[in-house]
């Protein structure tokens, strides 16, 4: 039977509808907001294995019927892999959800988010961030929701729940935050160099207005929920833990005081072997357990360490950076680039500079966007000592990517001032944590080393936390195994003003204010850190651009004369494309730019449209062809295209009787512009532009 129920976050209220649609799912249900509507249907198999992960699967597709659209593909239908921004509110549906579900869980799961209908002005997102949680708490399937979500924008000094799209175009600050009850778990966005009570004032903003929505889930959850699935969790065999970790107690040592992150894997991985030899004899199955007991045997060594020693992996201070080095210029052809290495986490970044042309089509349900400035990050398998197909960018990948990009983009000039297309490209050679603040950090450099303006240089930092009952401690800068074995990992990009961009994950039920705030102050020293080291590379862009860079300029011609560069069918323009080996984009102002890789062909081809396209000028002499006679004067051109007529009377300074007794078609001859009427018709003198005594 159809329910609905709903709830009021800020200026919008959002429905959730169930019983209607989808109904052999284990739990579904259409979310609403103005004429934005998403189906979220949740499956999982009746039975599981256990694979050492969870295996869940976030979907979420837009359809482009949703907004009246017909895809814009080849076939005319969406294809089969998803978008980036799909892509990317898959990985936020996911990273809410994923620490939410019980320990012994192992049924294979699968959440999908359909959009039915798109509002031009309320994202889809977010109805499908709670629509998952809402489902989940639905169904019998274990989960320890519910999870709310909501986008918060500080817009003229004033906090806003779920603006618009409009009103997020004018926002300082833009975040998506996600939480429990009392906590939160997830937090994503952009500022434009926000300080960090602000960021912090934000998310606790939107902490507090998601409570509605929580609240009407859990009353759902117990009028309507379903009974959940038992889940037995993984029996410890008290007497194997206790031998392996007897057996290994020797070795874990060595382990926790190897600094290198190979050399800490081949002891670690010496430890198992050794474990398992010394364990032999009790039999098949314990030698199936004795992996996972000794993985958590290390994690709570290591969280020891840190939280009774004061000890980190590689013998750091909590709020010590690994030692950092820069290098800019390290690629001969390219525009700019960058070498940036923090302890074992190296990335080499490249940024390009191309024309309006190369700017990026996405294709959305909002309508179509040209992205001028596009970031690029690749994880190739060897910068971890793996072997793997190259299969393209995964969704880490472009997750990655595109926090890097978010917290690199507000320090853009704007097109106006800098019109050119820009990508940087990141490639991971080495790993062991915090590779997109390394990628943020070398963008910066690279941008500077290929002479675009930013306003100033960017750097991001890597946050840790390690959990005990009451006690916290607050990492900077993480390793891999921090990261890996730790219950946060909060990104932090700004400049020395303030925070660009965010991205907060985390392992357990939540954090409170007083953690998150103690985590953006220790990030903003780091960030400061980082950012003086990487001006004693390079402080500031280059005063010019590369020389293999193209060469932009701008020229702007009488409207009239645009058919004149362009031609019959294109053919003018193309044929001056070839022979000056340049990008020519014509505006309908007449406003023409000009891409060249040789600023000698550039200006050559800035003369050649001049001479095309040049208006003449009252009082200017001109260097003419005769082309038509007439018994009443002669007819010039002036300018390729432009003719002006001498009357006989201005042939001569004496009386002529004929005019082919002064000129004949062909004739080169000197004229000057008299006089240009309304329209457009010029009168010429040739006894005008003579000098004393010339003929």
């Amino acid at each position: 039977m159809k329910q609905t129920v709903s709830a009021q976050i800020g200026d919008q209220s959002i429905s959730f509808e169930t019983g209607k649609m989808a109904r052999q799912a284990n739990g579904s249900v259409v979310v609403s907001c103005g004429e934005t509507m998403v189906l979220v249907t949740v499956v999982a198999e009746k039975t599981g294995k256990d694979l050492g992960f969870l295996p869940l699967t976030i979907e979420y597709q837009e359809k482009m019927y949703a907004a009246g659209r017909i895809p814009g593909s080849y076939f005319r239908r969406e294809i089969g892999r998803p978008s980036e921004r799909e892509i990317l509110t898959c990985r936020l549906i996911d990273r809410p959800l994923r620490p939410l579900f019980p320990k012994g869980y192992a049924s294979e799961t699968q959440v999908i988010a359909t959009v039915f209908s798109a509002d031009p002005q309320i994202e889809p997102d977010l109805l499908a961030m709670n629509g998952a949680s809402m489902a989940l708490c639905l169904s019998d399937i274990p989960f320890a929701g519910p999870v709310g979500a909501a986008r918060v924008a500080l817009i003229d000094g004033q906090y806003l729940l779920n603006p618009t799209r409009a009103q997020q175009e004018k926002a300082s600050i833009n975040l998506v935050v996600a939480g429990t009850k009392n906590a939160v778990v997830m937090v994503e966005g952009k500022a434009l160099e926000a300080s960090e009570a602000e960021v912090l004032e934000a998310i606790f903003f939107a902490h507090a207005g998601i409570q509605p929505l929580i609240d009407v889930q859990m009353q759902w959850q117990q009028q309507l929920g379903k009974s959940k699935r038992p889940v037995s969790a993984p029996v410890l065999d008290e007497a194997l833990k206790a031998k392996v970790e007897a057996a290994a107690q020797p070795g874990i040592e060595t382990v926790l005081n190897t600094p290198g992150k190979l050399e800490r894997a081949d002891a670690y991985s010496a430890l198992c072997q050794d474990v398992q030899a010394q364990l032999a004899s009790e039999g098949e199955e314990a030698q199936a357990q004795i992996g996972g007991l000794l993985d958590a045997f290390l994690k709570g060594r290591m969280r020891a360490q840190i939280l009774e020693q004061g000890r980190r992996l590689d013998n750091r201070s909590f709020t010590e950076v690994r030692p950092i080095t820069c290098e800019v210029g390290v690629l001969p052809r390219a525009h700019g680039s960058a070498l940036f290495t923090r302890g074992e986490t190296q990335a080499l970044v490249i940024s390009t500079l191309g024309s309006e042309r190369d700017e990026q089509h996405v294709e959305g349900l909002s309508g179509d966007v040209f992205r001028r400035f596009m970031l690029h990050y690749n994880f190739p398998p060897f910068c971890v000592g793996e072997v793997r197909p190259l299969r393209g960018p995964s969704r880490r990948d472009i997750g990655h990517g595109t926090l890097a990009r978010r917290g690199v983009e507000p320090v853009l000039p704007d097109g106006d001032s800098f019109p050119y297309t820009l990508r940087v490209v990141s490639e991971i050679l080495e790993s062991n944590g915090s590779s997109s603040m390394a990628t943020v950090c070398g963008s910066s450099l690279a941008l500077m080393d290929a002479g675009v303006p930013i306003k100033a240089p960017v750097a991001g930092v890597a946050m840790g936390l390690i959990k005990e009952g009451e006690q916290v401690v607050v990492l900077t800068d993480i390793l891999g195994d921090e990261d890996h074995l730790g219950d946060m990992d909060f990104k932090v990009v700004g400049t020395s003003v303030g925070i660009t961009g965010l991205q907060m994950d985390i392992k357990i039920d939540g954090v409170d204010r007083a953690v998150m705030g103690r985590a953006l102050n220790q990030a903003r020293d780091g960030r400061l850190h980082i950012l003086g080291r990487m001006a004693e590379a390079i402080a500031a862009p280059r005063e010019s651009i590369s020389r293999h860079a193209p060469r932009f300029l701008t020229m702007h011609i009488h409207p009239d004369k645009i058919r004149d560069i362009i031609g019959p069918g294109g053919k003018v323009i193309r044929e001056m494309t070839t022979e000056f080996d340049s990008k020519i984009d014509v505006e309908d102002d007449g406003t023409v730019k000009i891409f060249s890789n040789n600023t000698e062909s550039a200006n050559a081809l800035v003369q050649r449209i001049e001479e095309m396209t040049a208006m003449p000028e009252i009082g200017r002499v001109y260097e003419g062809t005769v082309r038509t006679i007439k018994d009443f004067g002669a007819f010039v051109e002036i300018l390729p295209g432009t003719d002006g007529m001498v009357h006989i009377s201005e042939l001569k300074h004496e009386r002529v009787k004929k005019v082919t007794d002064v000129v004949r078609e062909g004739d080169k001859v000197r004229v000057k512009v008299v006089d240009i009427d309304n329209h457009g018709r010029i009168r010429l003198s040739r006894k005008a532009a003579l000098g004393p005594g010339e003929e």
